[in-house]
């Protein structure tokens, strides 16, 4: 049989994949629990440098019928709206109805360069796609509205369609700020209103591009809405793709809301998706995915304060000034500099929603503090997140540790039955969390 380069490369994707992954399920596993890395003092072992990184992926099931997630003692979940299409980010809007990104990764622009390159974007291409990660964008926004307060979506329509990966969400006054993957667009809104068909017009272009690694930018308002604020992740691991393409990258942007003009308000945030106030309203927190491939124990993903102008370290160093040596060349300047985050919350765990507690009628043990949507683990043995948590805050800051709030998105079989991404408090001072696999939106409200 004569082989093109085609054939030859789809033979590469067969055995070069399936040998990997094979080889990855083998790699040592996680020697602390999830719990000893979090909290304000996490254990932080000598990294680990495998051949072949870990591959531990929970394959996206959704969930069975009459299944629910286990929510703590004192809460009950229910399905607030089902049969969505890959749910990802919530927007609950001053009427109560809320806004869900239905939405994933615009399609690749180019494939990666270099053999080596190439054999690893086929193998993420698998790792997503066993994950329940790899289906196309809806680029819609849906709202859903329960109209006799019994904690279901009796209405459902499309807000905006035609969006391109559209993730984060911010309505200040009679304008909708949407956060595309390459740039925030406004729209005009009123009270009330279940669709939009105005076009929307670009108020700044964000990092995007044919690589577009971490693709999701998530938005907030200031409190007195004159600023937005913007999670730009990075275009890589670990800078291997260069740092001119981590331009503007790995930061949270301050945005003026009316003109555009824009900075970079803090760097070195390797993936800063979910954005809060705290309940005082002049702290900005975000939960940040850290670097991969250096073992089950490293490193943890985090919650922390963002301060205007501090650098948290990526890609030179993590967790403070400890030193990242597989990065070419170092910084010792940059590390030199670099702010230890506030709170861990364990290796792995993909932290992407993040909401406060600030109008929850949720019981005493989740009235202070920060809720944090944990996607869930594809590079650690055993699986860490699957679940939504809550980290106590005392005196402004977090207090921990970390208690559950709805897990069981994994089965006895180590399948995911979903997997939580956005979370926000409605009008009625329960948590919403949307499931990107199960294609469900959560409702946790208290016990009766």
């Amino acid at each position: 049989m004569t082989y093109t380069t085609s054939t030859a490369r789809a033979a590469w994707a067969a055995t070069g994949t399936a040998a990997l992954l094979a080889l990855g399920g083998c790699a040592e596993p996680a020697r602390f629990t999830v719990a000893e890395g979090s909290g304000n003092n996490p254990a932080l072992p000598t990294p680990s440098r495998a051949l072949i990184p870990t591959v531990n992926i929970a394959p996206a099931r959704g969930w069975p019928a009459d299944t629910l997630p286990t929510p703590a003692r004192g809460l009950r979940v229910q399905a607030f709206a089902r049969d969505l299409d890959h749910p990802r980010w919530l927007l609950v809007l001053p009427n109560g109805d809320v806004l869900v990104a239905e939405t994933n990764a615009p399609p690749k622009a180019e494939a990666p360069k270099g053999i080596t390159a190439w054999i690893k974007g086929k193998v993420m291409g698998l790792v997503m796609k066993r994950a329940g990660a790899a289906v196309p964008s809806a680029d819609r926004i849906t709202l859903l509205r329960d109209t006799d307060g019994d904690g279901e979506a009796d209405v459902r329509s499309v807000f905006l369609d035609g969006l391109y990966s559209p993730f984060g969400m911010a309505l200040v006054g009679e304008r909708l700020f949407v956060a595309n993957a390459d740039a925030v667009l406004a729209f005009p809104y009123r009270r009330g209103d279940t669709t939009i068909s105005a076009a929307g017009i670009q108020l700044v272009a964000l990092p995007g591009g044919p690589i577009n690694h971490h693709w999701t930018k998530s938005l907030i308002a200031s409190p007195d809405g004159q600023r937005l604020y913007v999670g730009v992740g990075s275009n890589s691991n670990i800078g291997e793709n260069g740092m001119a393409a981590e331009e503007g990258r790995a930061a949270v942007w301050e945005v003026d809301a009316r003109t555009g003009a824009h900075r970079v308000f803090a760097s070195g945030l390797r993936n800063p998706v979910g954005l809060a106030w705290d309940a005082s309203g002049r702290t900005l927190w975000a939960v940040v995915n850290e670097r991969d491939e250096l073992g089950s124990d490293l490193v943890p993903d985090y919650l922390t304060s963002v301060r205007d102008g501090a650098f948290y370290g990526w890609p030179y160093s993590y967790y403070g000034q400890r030193v990242d040596t597989r990065v070419k060349p170092p910084a010792p300047d940059q590390v030199a500099k670099a702010v230890v985050p506030d709170f861990a919350l364990g290796a792995h765990v993909a932290p992407l929603g993040l909401a406060s507690a600030a109008g929850s009628r949720l019981p005493a043990p989740f009235a202070n503090g920060m809720f944090i949507g944990q996607h869930g683990s594809w590079n650690r043995r055993p699986h860490s997140g699957y679940k939504v948590v809550f980290v106590p805050f005392s005196g402004g800051q977090p207090s921990g540790p970390a208690r559950d709030v709805l897990s069981g998105f994994l089965n006895a079989s180590g399948e995911a039955q979903g997997r939580p991404v956005g979370v926000a408090m409605d009008g009625q001072g329960a948590l919403l969390v949307a499931d990107d696999v199960g294609n469900v939106v959560w409702r946790v409200s208290a016990s009766p």
